[in-house]
């Protein structure tokens, strides 16, 4: 009653911290592959979240709805900037690297599976760069698993190319086929068991996934899926911290994602290209392909590798990615990229846990991680992040992406080059400081979201 009485004299109350809302005027920028997600992430920062938070909550979101290339089994790496001289990296971007290792058992296995990572990757990152709780973050994703989510295109287009081989495995016909036939785009797909066990990850923490009951299953269960992962798989795969490669650009300076996401070096190669003259695109493209190619197959250390002669070299087809990033009012950014090793990893989906298993590295190639942050060091400002997918034209997605958002002033004003696509956020006279000149776009060519507020 005094509640009530209260809302009627002065309004309801204000929403706190942690509820959507609560921050008023301009919130950020999120941009992703998959809308959804995007609006998840969105929604954390008008609750007041960083773009770490935003960031994590995406990524959930995207093992609901588009688990073809960003299931629990997934593994990637991002760059995150805190834009802040005092912060925990002092204002200059890192990598969190927890990309999917090859199980031990993938030698003998009929679906050799990697160990999942992005439930860790995750972790990682919130546990340096996030604010609000980490369940919260979860939470959106296990309600969309629990009470169903609408099959986006982004994802029913991921379906139609591998459908007849996925389907022949009855756990994932059971979630992708529930009527005999492929979901269509808008048709409503509910997870009870990727609810139950990302219910179980808010609960226990993500620790459990590695070592406590969850583990345990995952360890009997993945067997079943033909791709076994074993217990010490399940303890030994951590995420790292890394520096970025950091290269000049006139006032600004650009991050690159370091080894082993060699995409990165190969943008950071593809991107000098272009400093040098914007015209020789298919240079940069050249370049990054074969500095890319030279660290995977040599390794070296990555600045030395961007100064050296390499010969050409060319990719075999390469496992599909996605990307996003994500921005808050103060002008902190993470920009990710993740895979499944292969469209819908192994195309088996673990027994009564609802995740897709990523392929192993060890029997697939590995796809090139590709994406950037530019910022002023001098004013600690966030100016640019981009990322890129489309497996090898990914790096110069990269790279193409970057230079022509910070010469023009505008998130991508040209698509990149083919087959790469990119996801750009952009403030021309920075951020925090210059809220009305962010922007942000996601590829045309997709059926992504580019979204923000204020």
């Amino acid at each position: 009653m005094g509640q009530s009485v209260q809302n009627t004299l002065f309004g309801p109350p204000a929403p706190q911290v942690g509820q959507i809302g609560s921050v008023k005027g301009f919130l950020g920028g999120v941009v992703a592959d998959e809308p959804r997600a995007a609006l998840a992430a969105r929604d954390i920062l008008s609750s007041g979240g960083t773009a770490a938070d935003a960031a994590v909550a995406l990524a959930f979101m995207l093992s609901v709805t588009l688990p073809s290339r960003a299931s629990l089994g997934a593994g990637g790496a991002c760059l995150a900037y805190a834009a802040d001289k005092k912060s925990i990296n002092g204002g200059v971007p890192e990598a969190i690297l927890f990309l999917a290792p090859p199980a031990t058992g993938s030698g003998r296995a009929d679906r050799p599976a990697a160990v999942p990572m992005l439930a860790r990757g995750m972790y990682a990152l919130h546990s340096r760069y996030g604010k609000l709780q980490f369940e919260a973050l979860v939470s959106p994703a296990e309600q969309a698993a629990r009470f169903g989510a609408p099959a986006s295109r982004a994802f029913v287009q991921d379906l139609s190319v591998v459908a007849g081989p996925l389907l022949a495995d009855p756990q994932s016909a059971a979630v992708f086929a529930p009527q005999g036939q492929p979901v269509t785009e808008g048709q409503n797909v509910i997870q009870p068991d990727l609810a139950a066990t990302l219910a179980a990850l808010r609960v226990g923490g993500v620790g459990d996934l590695y070592q406590g009951g969850l583990a345990r299953r995952l360890q009997t269960q993945s067997a079943l899926a033909g791709g076994p992962i074993s217990s010490d798989d399940l303890r030994s795969a951590l995420p790292a911290f890394a520096p970025a490669i950091v290269l000049p650009n006139k006032n600004d300076k650009v991050a690159f994602l370091p080894p082993p996401a060699d995409g990165g070096v190969g943008a950071a190669a593809g991107f000098i290209v272009l400093q040098h003259d914007p015209s020789q695109l298919a240079a940069a493209d050249a370049r990054a392909e074969a500095v890319a190619q030279q660290m995977r197959t040599a390794g070296g250390d990555p600045m030395a590798l961007l100064r050296a002669d390499v010969p050409a070299a060319t990719f075999p087809p390469l496992p599909a990615s996605t990307t996003f990033a994500t921005l808050d009012r103060d002008g902190n950014a993470v920009v990710c990229a993740l895979s499944m090793n292969n469209l819908f990893g192994t195309g088996r989906t673990v027994p009564g846990m609802g995740f897709l298993l990523a392929a192993s590295p060890a029997t697939v190639p590995a796809p090139l991680l590709s994406a950037a942050i530019a910022w002023n060091d001098n004013i600690k400002a966030f100016r640019a992040a981009v990322a890129g997918s489309g497996q090898q034209g990914a790096p110069i997605a990269v790279a193409a992406g970057l230079y022509n958002t910070l010469s023009s002033g505008r998130p991508m004003p040209v698509p990149v080059p083919d087959p790469g696509r990119a996801n750009v956020i952009a403030c021309s006279r920075y951020l925090p400081s210059e809220n009305a000149s962010c922007g942000w776009a996601t590829d045309p060519r997709g059926a992504g979201l580019a979204i923000g507020g204020g």
